[in-house]
C-alpha cells in the first residue's frame, strides 16, 4: 500500500484537496453576483457612451451639412452652374465660395456642373483653379456616385468615398443644386476620413468599438478602413454584403435581432437599444442609437473581457475573503509539502552535492519505500558508474580539446582567406563602375550614391558619352553579395554588347537587346527555379543639342524636379528576364536646364526604418528630391544618405542601394567639345579604372 501511495500520489492529493477547498466557496459566493453586477453596469456604460458619442458626432457633422446646404442653395452658386462659361458669374462664385471654404472644417469644397460634368475641387493646395480638376464620365464606375445621387431625388447625402483622381478619401457632404428646370449640379465639402475616424471612431476607451452605419447597415465609419462601404451613401444598390454591420455576425438570428434593434432606434431616436451578440468569436454588447439629422446609426460594441466595467472598490471585500481562504489553504499545503517532499529532497540534495564534489563514497538514504527511495538507489548506482568512467572521460576531453583548437585555427585561416577574396572581388567590381568617365565628361554635373549591402553587391551604374550626348543608367541585378556581384559582371558585358549593337541613343532598344541576350545566356530551362536572373534597369539618353531626354526603364523610373514641381517617367512594370517577356518603349521629354534628375534602385525605397519598421517609400524619397533639388549634386547624395541613415536607425541595410543624379545648365557645353577635350588630354580607351571605395560622387 505504501509503494502505491508514493510521492506523486501524496503531492497530487494534497494539491487537489487545496484546489477543491478554495474553488468551491469562491465559486458559490462570487460567481453569480459578479456576473449580474457586471452585466448591469455594462448596459449603463454602453448606453451612456453611445449617447455621448452621438452628440459628439452630431454637432460638427450637422454644422458641416448645414453649411454645405447653404453653399449649394446660394443664388450665386446656382447662377454660375446654369451658365458656367460666363466669366463674371464665375468670378463672383469663386469670390463667395472662398468665404465658405474658410468656414468649412476641412478648408475645402467641391462643385460639379451637371451639363458639362466639370468637377472643381478647391483646398489649401489648390486655391485658385484655372480649370476643373477633372470631368465626370457616366461610363466611368468611379464617377457613378454622382449620377446615382442625382437620380435618387434626395436633396443631399453623406457618402464615404475614395476619389482616386484627386487622391483623397473623405466623408463627403453631397448637396444637390436645384435650378428652375431641375438639378444643375452638386456642391459641398468633405471631412478627411482619417481625421474623422481619429476624432469620432478610434476612441481610447478600452473594449469599446464605435461604428457608424446607414439604415441599410452599410458601414460608413469603422476603426478599420477595410470594412468601410465606400460610395454606399450615394448608392444603396451597390453595397458589398461583406461591408455591412450584419456581416460581422455569423448567426442569422442575431442579424435579424440587430435589424429589429435598428428599426426600433429609428422609431424612438431618443432611446438606445441594446442586445448581446457574438462576433470575432467573443460575446459583445451592442448598443444601437439613431441620429435622425444625419440618417446614421451609431452602434457601439462592448467587450466585457477588456472594458473596465467594475470599479475596484466593489471587489475589495471579495478579494479579502478569497485571500484569507487561499492563505489558510496555502499555509496548510506548504506545511504538508515541507513534511512530505522538501525535507526528504533536502537530504537527497546534500548527498548529491557530496557526489558532485568527488566524494563517491557518500551514500544516499535508501530507507524510504517510495519514489525518493528509488531515486536514492539509482543515484548510488550512478555514483559507481561515474567513478569508473571519470578517468576515461577526462582523457577523451583533453584529446577532443586539442582537436577543437586545431579546427578553430583552420577555420580562422579559412575565414581570413574568404575576407581577402571578398575585398579583392570588391575592387574588381568597382572597376566596372564608370567613375573616371563620369568625372571626365560631366565634372560637377553628376552625383552618385552607391552602397552595396555586403562587401560586394548586385547594383551598378552605367555611362556612355558620344558626340551627340550621354547615356546614363542604373542596374539592379537579382541577388546580393557574391552572386549579385557576378551577375553585375555578366550584366555589364551584355549591356555593353547591346550598346554596340543598337547604339547609345535608343534606351528602349538597349533594354530589348539586353533582355534578348540575357535570356540566351541564362536560359531558364537550364537553371533551377530557385535562381533569379532578372534585373531592374533604367536608362536615359541626354541630347544636349536638342535639349531632350529619351528614357526607357524596367521597374526603375526617372525623377526630375526643380524644388517645386516633380515629374516622373515610369518604367515598365516587368523586369528584364521576367518569365513573361515584355517589349520596352522609349519615352521622350524636354531637358529642363537647372533641374535635378535622379535614377534610383529599389534598395533605397524599400529600406526599413522609422517607428514601425516600414519601408522608406516613394513619398519620402520624392520629398527629399524636392527639398535638396538646388544643392550641388555631390551634396545632394550626401544629404540623401544622411536622411536614409536617420530613418534606418538601428535596422540593418536590406538591399543594395544606388542613386545616380545629374543636372545640366545653360552654361554646360555639348558632348563634342568634351570629347575633343578628352582626345587632347587622355589616351583613346574606354576601359574602366578602379576607384576608391566611396558611396558619393565627385564633389563640386
Amino acid at each position: 500500500m505504501a509503494a502505491r501511495w508514493g510521492l506523486r500520489g501524496k503531492s497530487v492529493a494534497t494539491l487537489l484537496l487545496a484546489c477543491i477547498l478554495s474553488l468551491i466557496p469562491a465559486a458559490i459566493i462570487g460567481w453569480q453576483a459578479i456576473d449580474d453586477i457586471r452585466r448591469h453596469f455594462a448596459n449603463a456604460y454602453a448606453e451612456n457612451y453611445t449617447l455621448l458619442h452621438m452628440q459628439k458626432i452630431l454637432a460638427p457633422v450637422s454644422r458641416e451639412l448645414a453649411l454645405s446646404r447653404r453653399f449649394a442653395e446660394s443664388v450665386v452658386t446656382r447662377q454660375w452652374l446654369e451658365d458656367e462659361a460666363d466669366p463674371a458669374k464665375r468670378a463672383r462664385f469663386f469670390e463667395e465660395a472662398e468665404g465658405y471654404r474658410h468656414d468649412f472644417a476641412d478648408r475645402s469644397y467641391f462643385v460639379i456642373d451637371h451639363d458639362s460634368g466639370d468637377y472643381y475641387f478647391i483646398d489649401d493646395e489648390r486655391p485658385n483653379p484655372e480649370a476643373p480638376s477633372y470631368r465626370l464620365n457616366a461610363n466611368d464606375p468611379e464617377d457613378a456616385w454622382y449620377f446615382q445621387t442625382i437620380r435618387s431625388g434626395e436633396p443631399y447625402n453623406l457618402n464615404v468615398n475614395i476619389d482616386r483622381k484627386l487622391g483623397v478619401t473623405k466623408v463627403w457632404f453631397n448637396v444637390v443644386v436645384q435650378g428652375e428646370q431641375g438639378p444643375v449640379g452638386l456642391a459641398g465639402t468633405g471631412l478627411d476620413l482619417s481625421d474623422f475616424l481619429d476624432e469620432f471612431i478610434r476612441d481610447e476607451a478600452p473594449g469599446l468599438t464605435p461604428m457608424i452605419v446607414d439604415r441599410q447597415g452599410a458601414l460608413q465609419a469603422h476603426p478599420s478602413q477595410e470594412r468601410i462601404a465606400f460610395s454606399s451613401g450615394a448608392s444603396a444598390s451597390d453595397i458589398d454584403e461583406r461591408q455591412t454591420i450584419q456581416s460581422l455576425l455569423n448567426d442569422p438570428e442575431q442579424q435579424q435581432r440587430l435589424s429589429d434593434a435598428m428599426q426600433a432606434s429609428r422609431e424612438s431616436p431618443d432611446q438606445i437599444q441594446t442586445l448581446w451578440v457574438t462576433f470575432d468569436q467573443r460575446e459583445r454588447l451592442l448598443s444601437v442609437g439613431y441620429i435622425p439629422e444625419l440618417d446614421w446609426h451609431l452602434i457601439t460594441a462592448l467587450d466585457l473581457n477588456v472594458a473596465p466595467i467594475l470599479e475596484r472598490r466593489w471587489l475589495w471585500p471579495l478579494l479579502i475573503a478569497l485571500t484569507l481562504i487561499l492563505g489558510i489553504l496555502l499555509a496548510a499545503f506548504a506545511y504538508a509539502t515541507d513534511r512530505l517532499i522538501l525535507a526528504p529532497l533536502n537530504r537527497l540534495k546534500l548527498s548529491a552535492q557530496a557526489i558532485a564534489a568527488g566524494d563517491y563514497g557518500s551514500r544516499l538514504p535508501t530507507s524510504r519505500n517510495d519514489e525518493i527511495g528509488a531515486l536514492s538507489q539509482a543515484f548510488s548506482h550512478m555514483a559507481d558508474q561515474v567513478e569508473r568512467h571519470t578517468q576515461e572521460l577526462e582523457g577523451k576531453v583533453r584529446e577532443r580539446t586539442r582537436a577543437l583548437e586545431q579546427a578553430n585555427a583552420e577555420m580562422a585561416a579559412a575565414h581570413q582567406q574568404i575576407d581577402d577574396s571578398l575585398q579583392y572581388a570588391s575592387i574588381i567590381q568597382r572597376a566596372i563602375l564608370p567613375d573616371r568617365q563620369l568625372a571626365l565628361h560631366l565634372e560637377h554635373l553628376y552625383g552618385v550614391l552607391w552602397k552595396p549591402r555586403d562587401t560586394v553587391g548586385g547594383d551598378f551604374y552605367v555611362f556612355r558619352a558620344t558626340e551627340r550626348g550621354y547615356l546614363l543608367g542604373v542596374v539592379d541585378c537579382a541577388g546580393h553579395g557574391v552572386p549579385g556581384s557576378l551577375m553585375t559582371m555578366l550584366a555589364r558585358a551584355i549591356i555593353d554588347h547591346a550598346i554596340l549593337q543598337v547604339g547609345a541613343e535608343d534606351p528602349a532598344a538597349i533594354l530589348n537587346e539586353t533582355d534578348r541576350q540575357s535570356r540566351e545566356t541564362l536560359r531558364p530551362d537550364q537553371l533551377p527555379s530557385s535562381i533569379a536572373t532578372n534585373m531592374d534597369i533604367g536608362l536615359v539618353w541626354v541630347d544636349l543639342e536638342a535639349r531632350q531626354l529619351t528614357f526607357a526603364g524596367a521597374k526603375i523610373g526617372l525623377y526630375a524636379t526643380d524644388g517645386v514641381s516633380l515629374e516622373r517617367l515610369q518604367g515598365h512594370k516587368r523586369a528584364l528576364g521576367h518569365k513573361r517577356q515584355a517589349t520596352y518603349h522609349n519615352q521622350t521629354a524636354p531637358l529642363h536646364l537647372g533641374w535635378s534628375y535622379s535614377l534610383c534602385t529599389d534598395g533605397f525605397l524599400d529600406q526599413a526604418g522609422g517607428a514601425n519598421g516600414f519601408g522608406f517609400g516613394k513619398g519620402r524619397f520624392e520629398a527629399i528630391l524636392k527639398s535638396h533639388a538646388h544643392r550641388p549634386l555631390d551634396e545632394q547624395m550626401a544629404a540623401f544618405e544622411a536622411e536614409l541613415l536617420t530613418y534606418q536607425g538601428s535596422l540593418p541595410q536590406r538591399d543594395d542601394i544606388t542613386v545616380l543624379g545629374f543636372r545640366f545648365t545653360q552654361d554646360d557645353g555639348c558632348p563634342r567639345r568634351i570629347r575633343e577635350h578628352e582626345a587632347r588630354t587622355e589616351p583613346a580607351t574606354d576601359s574602366p579604372v578602379p576607384t576608391a571605395p566611396t558611396g558619393v560622387g565627385k564633389p563640386q
